[in-house]
């Protein structure tokens, strides 16, 4: 990874950017940021111990269809690329920066020519996304309507990694296919090795 300043960690839901970030960014001494704290798009439609599931984001997978749902946040991202770019040319010259989150989609992390960064998708089995996103929502004590949110954030989270990989593997990208069971370090090193 020398001269790397910047790398940035995309992919779908559930796939461990935030928690591969993180190692990566201790590892190396650089700054973590997640693009969710740049703009949040309507979150996961589940309640935690800490929070209750805002009516609007109910509503946003309640009445919205996965197409419409991928168009939405589609949209949601390149309204919020202007501060991810100027975000990365502030650190390729500057403090090492891991930058994760959905919003790096692939066609507009491929655009800038920003010197001394690099991306990574992390991608992973549609059967090991839906067992983390249930077991994040507690979908065997959720209700039926609970569980319907939690389904439709599922179905559009697939749809949002068939297009990605799609236009990852067009792009010639590098990614990573994140396993069940795989464990953090081992994942970072694929991310870091992708990247030398």
């Amino acid at each position: 990874m020398r001269g790397v300043r910047v790398l940035m960690i995309g992919g779908t839901s559930h796939t461990g950017k935030s928690t591969v970030a993180a190692a990566i960014a201790e590892r190396l001494g650089f700054e973590h940021r997640s693009t969710d704290l740049l703009a949040r798009h309507p979150g996961r439609p589940w309640r935690t111990p800490e929070r209750e599931v805002p009516p609007h984001v109910a509503e946003h997978y309640a009445t919205l269809g996965v197409d419409e749902l991928i168009d939405s946040v589609l949209a949601h991202y390149a309204r919020l690329w202007p501060r991810i770019e100027e975000l990365v040319r502030a650190h390729a010259d500057g403090p090492g920066l891991v930058l994760e989150g959905s919003a790096l989609w692939p066609e507009r992390v491929a655009t800038p020519d920003v010197p001394r960064a690099a991306a990574v998708w992390l991608t992973a089995d549609e059967d090991v996304v839906r067992a983390r996103i249930r077991a994040a929502g507690r979908y065997d004590e959720a209700s039926r309507a609970e569980r319907a949110l939690m389904d439709t954030f599922l179905a559009r989270s697939v749809r949002f990694q068939e297009l990605m990989v799609e236009a990852v593997d067009r792009l010639g990208r590098a990614r990573v296919d994140v396993r069940d069971g795989m464990a953090v370090p081992e994942v970072a090193d694929a991310v870091l090795a992708q990247v030398s």
